[in-house]
């Protein structure tokens, strides 16, 4: 199981995440929401498109912009649509579950590996 943990809360949960550039999206059923506020910043990445923020609340403390997603993603970033990111002091702690599928395990699978 992944998740992502901030003060000491689980902001999400899940078996999977989509791995992106190094970091874990969290499908959109797994983000406990209730932790989560709308912020006004946005990004803009070359090939995924504009990626909007949230302020992670907890317990009164807030970590502004610590969490982001892509609603409207570039075809190339379509699997990570609505997924959520953490950064900023948000650990994303565990293992996948299950067998790995997708380019990485079959890259691995020629090298040998497993992943």
């Amino acid at each position: 199981m992944i998740r992502a943990v901030w003060n000491g809360t689980v902001l999400a949960e899940t078996p999977r995440t989509a791995r992106v550039e190094g970091n874990h999206y969290f499908p959109p059923e797994s983000v406990h929401r209730e932790y989560l506020r709308e912020s006004s910043t946005t990004s803009l990445c070359p090939w995924k498109g504009v990626a909007h923020y949230y302020t992670v609340v907890v317990d009164g403390r807030t970590n502004p912009d610590a969490a982001w997603f892509y609603p409207r993603p570039s075809p190339l970033a379509r699997r990570i649509k609505n997924h959520v990111a953490f950064w900023n002091g948000v650990d994303v702690e565990g293992e996948p579950e299950g067998e790995a599928t997708g380019l990485v395990s079959r890259v691995a699978g020629w090298l040998g590996g497993k992943r």
